[in-house]
């Protein structure tokens, strides 16, 4: 959690600096850290509590439980929701139409965040009603979804929110890829005794800044769904046993596996710093100069 928090603090400094501030690609990327600090804080913090310290401050209110709950989902869908926005960018960016390149702009970036951001507050707002204390045992109470239809649409919603977000963050990965290599195609043109290369339509090819921001944003894409599905497997299996007879120690062998999903889905949360430190030259460049210049 700590790595967490140093790491989304440290991108947010970065990309919120007067020379990569002005990329619309920086809204997205600072947009994205905020919701991976909200996801640490709202979730990650409670589980560390919960498991580290035995304190569970869910269960004591329902306020405080449904409050947790809600936030925590909002965050995760948020995250990644700002990944896909921003690979969207990056196509338009990398796109040979100069009419589309000029569509990737800050103003574009912040209406999309906003945007979003509201629809996705109010679509998940059915958490602040649908949660509650749930005695699952003798003197045991979790913070859950409610059992019935309510979780069983919450499982199938998770489910189908991995695999399409999965789906379009891939899909927006390989496009900017290919319209990166579409770009950077060049040709030999004979000079006289001189062989000269040349790139095709040279105006058209991406910046290296704008390169960089690419691959920064692959690297999150790639590190996202690797754990994007693990969850997701856990609520199906809760939801398959949901109406099975289960003793007190096989609730808690549960539980602590639900914890460890918990863990690795929070790990695109908290490695997006580092990922980029190793990736990007341009980043490293950006850090040394935080630390040294201030």
């Amino acid at each position: 959690m700590l790595m967490g928090t140093v790491g989304c603090g440290i991108n947010l400094i970065v990309f919120t600096r007067k020379n990569l501030r002005k990329n619309p690609c920086s809204i997205y990327f600072i947009a994205y850290n905020v919701a991976n600090l909200g996801f640490i804080y709202a979730l990650l913090l409670s589980a560390t509590m919960e498991e580290g310290y035995n304190i569970d401050v869910s269960i004591q209110s329902l306020i405080i439980c449904r409050l947790r709950l809600y936030t925590g989902i909002l965050f995760d869908v948020l995250s990644p929701f700002y990944l896909i926005l921003a690979s969207i960018d990056r196509i338009l960016v990398t796109s040979q139409d100069a009419l589309v390149r000029q569509k990737s702009t800050r103003r574009l970036a912040l209406l999309s965040v906003t945007g979003g951001t509201l629809f996705w507050t109010l679509f998940q707002s059915h958490a602040l009603v649908l949660t509650n204390i749930i005695q699952v045992g003798p003197d045991l109470f979790v913070c859950y979804f409610q059992p019935g239809v309510y979780l069983d649409f919450f499982t199938f919603y998770a489910i189908l929110k991995q695999f399409v977000f999965f789906l379009l963050m891939i899909t927006c990965g390989v496009w900017s890829i290919r319209n990166i290599r579409n770009l950077q195609r060049v040709r030999i043109i004979p000079d006289l005794s001189v062989s000269r290369t040349v790139v095709e339509n040279s105006s058209q090819v991406t910046a290296k800044k704008d390169r960089q921001m690419i691959l920064m944003l692959l690297i999150d894409i790639i590190i996202s769904a690797l754990f994007s599905f693990v969850y997701a497997i856990y609520l199906l299996y809760l939801q398959i046993t949901q109406n099975y007879n289960k003793t007190t120690d096989r609730t808690e062998i549960e539980d602590r596996i639900g914890y460890l999903c918990l863990f690795c889905i929070g790990i695109p949360y908290c490695v997006s710093c580092y990922a980029n430190l190793i990736v990007s030259k341009t980043f490293r460049n950006e850090v040394k100069k935080v630390f040294l210049c201030g």
